[in-house]
């Protein structure tokens, strides 16, 4: 694998959650899983999830930073090349968690047709909008669009 770099690119930290440690760390400095669930939690000292078994820096969105799960950092797992990555069926239901209607948001955007993206949207915020306070649900947009909407 060779060296790996100290820090994350700017355009990874875009790309991914507030709370993801590619938001300070490079690739192959934290693991990725497929999804959120019981085996990783947020961790506030750190900054991000952390897996609670190895304590290790760990990532729950392979969609989002553009990596397949992988024990990167704790299993010497070789980096492979970032490239685009689906999200998960289960990825695509509202969370009942404020913190991952970002990465929701996301998922509803990358699984959408290129010319169908304003309309899924519009429908992704009037959902959030029944269960979120309005302030959430805008703050979420905000952040999403710079990337998801700019190519």
């Amino acid at each position: 694998m060779g060296s790996v770099p100290e820090g994350p690119s700017a355009e990874l930290q875009a790309w991914t959650c507030a709370v993801c440690p590619a938001q300070g760390l490079a690739p192959g400095r934290f693991d990725v899983v497929a999804r959120p669930g019981p085996d990783s939690r947020y961790e506030p000292a750190a900054g991000w999830r952390v897996d609670l078994s190895t304590g290790a820096p760990t990532c729950v969105h392979p969609y989002r930073v553009g990596l397949p799960p992988g024990a990167y950092a704790t299993g010497g797992v070789p980096l492979p090349p970032r490239a685009a990555q689906p999200p998960d069926p289960r990825d695509l239901v509202l969370p009942d968690d404020p913190t991952l209607l970002e990465a929701w948001f996301v998922a509803v955007l990358r699984d959408a047709e290129p010319d169908r993206m304003r309309a899924a949207l519009a429908r992704a915020e009037q959902v959030a909008g029944e269960r979120f306070p309005g302030r959430t649900v805008v703050s979420a947009v905000r952040r999403v669009m710079s990337t998801e909407l700019a190519g």
